[in-house]
């Protein structure tokens, strides 16, 4: 079976990989994560936390992933100032980690307040479930945040309200 295929087949503690972000190439060493799901203000949300080690750096990284427009799963985690070469330098670190651990890279924005965010959408929260640590709880919240629009058992079509 290919690598990851199944859900939950891997495990982060230990895990290890070379990627490319923006030209740059670095080893992404994850040394624990776990997923939690949160109400805030009567919204569901998830919370992955990975510590991660990324050339020579180690750091906890966490993104929340809440269900917005069209009911899209989409997560957004913010790049830290005090970290070691700034916000810029964070940003790239955390894009390496997401990119390591769901072959997928974020987005990046840099927004008018200085601050950076980091946007994580599509196969992103699919991508984590392929580790055992994660995948119940987010396949979990995956499906009781799944709104599922009324059809028209007559005609078949989704009422419109």
């Amino acid at each position: 079976m290919k690598e990851g295929k199944a859900g939950g087949s891997l495990t982060l503690r230990g895990f290890e990989k070379e990627v490319e972000v923006n030209g740059k190439t670095c080893v992404v060493k994850v040394i624990d994560g776990e997923a939690v799901e949160e109400d805030r203000g009567g919204r569901k949300l998830l919370r992955i936390r990975i510590t991660a080690e990324v050339g020579g750096v180690r750091s906890e990284y966490a993104i929340t992933y809440g269900r917005y427009s069209r009911n899209k799963a989409v997560g957004y985690a913010y790049a830290k100032t005090d970290a070691p070469g700034g916000r810029g330098a964070d940003a790239e670190r955390f894009a390496a980690v997401m990119k390591a651990l769901t072959r997928r890279e974020p987005r990046i924005h840099r927004i008018k307040n200085g601050k950076t965010k980091i946007e994580c959408y599509g196969g992103h929260p699919e991508g984590f479930m392929r580790y055992t640590e994660l995948a119940d709880v987010i396949k979990r919240w995956l499906e009781e945040t799944s709104r599922r629009w009324p059809l028209n058992t007559v005609t078949n079509t989704v009422e419109t309200f």
